[in-house]
């Protein structure tokens, strides 16, 4: 490394390995929250499962990790961000139900109910 320039391209280039959130990206965004409460309760193979799964079905979506949701009796938590439309949040999730999401939601624009908050809630 010689130079600033070079040590920029270094970390973009990792930027985007790593699936780091792009301020840039316009399209549908997947987050897990990866706090000490998400990890504990199972987050780390839900992300795998979602990343895995995304990547699979060749689907442009950033998949990204935030820390504290705020409602740590519901985790693992997944929110998903749409463009034009409202936030969705999949609680108490598993890699299992992540699947499910990834088809059901993201390839076939259904929201699954019965794993949102609203639904936690009742």
């Amino acid at each position: 490394m010689k130079s600033l320039e070079e040590l920029m391209a270094i970390r973009e280039k990792a930027r985007q390995g790593m699936g780091i959130r792009n301020d840039k990206f316009e399209g549908t965004r997947v987050v897990v929250g990866m706090a000490t409460c998400g990890i504990a309760a199972g987050a780390r193979p839900v992300l795998q499962a979602l990343v895995d799964e995304i990547a699979k079905e060749k689907l442009d979506v950033q998949v990204g990790q935030t820390g504290c949701i705020g409602i740590c009796q519901y985790e693992p938590v997944v929110e998903v961000f749409e463009p034009g439309k409202e936030k969705v949040t999949y609680v108490k999730m598993t890699p299992e139900k992540a699947i499910r999401v990834v088809h059901k939601h993201l390839i076939g624009g259904e929201v699954v109910q019965e794993y949102t908050i609203g639904q936690a809630r009742k």
